[in-house]
């Protein structure tokens, strides 16, 4: 039985501001798109501080297949978990990126997340995964990361 290819994981970095099109697609920057044209993300309503539908965060196959694996390992029993459940199950999407490397945003996803048809979004890399915000929501986050900045880099 020969090998199956392992194919390098996608390093997601930098910020990117990128305009949505009246048909809520976003351009993903060329460095982030995947070799294969038929990768499905796993598009997540994500909350930040008092915000619940703060941000889109973006899973790639991987880190969306680590994700269901830890959920579906948690205990049926623990309200927390069917809570986590219910909130990833109903705040969740795919997308594939179209031919010209555009991701379509879900009508009511992208309301939610203050991402509006003809304006600009905010796209950050986050190693392994990316988020997609409403620039105004951004700039709000980026200064709690300011001051959070000292700490976190106590964790690397």
């Amino acid at each position: 039985m020969p090998d199956e290819p392992v194919s390098d994981p996608m390093f997601y970095s930098s910020e990117f501001r990128h305009g949505i099109d009246d048909k809520r697609r976003v351009s993903i920057p060329a460095k982030w798109r995947p070799a294969q044209a038929d990768t499905e993300f796993m598009l997540i309503l994500w909350p930040s501080g008092a915000a619940a539908d703060a941000n889109i965060l973006v899973l790639p196959p991987a880190q969306a297949k680590a994700l269901v694996k830890k959920i579906s390992e948690m205990p049926a029993a623990d309200p927390h978990a069917q809570s986590l459940r219910r909130l990833i199950g109903g705040k969740s999407a795919a997308a594939k990126l179209d031919k010209s490397g555009r991701m379509m945003l879900p009508e009511d996803m992208a309301k939610k997340a203050g991402l509006e048809k003809d304006t600009e979004a905010v796209l950050i890399g986050l190693v392994d995964r990316f988020e997609i915000w409403n620039p105004k929501r951004f700039e709000i986050v980026s200064q709690a990361d300011s001051a959070l900045l000292a700490d976190a880099f106590k964790l690397v």
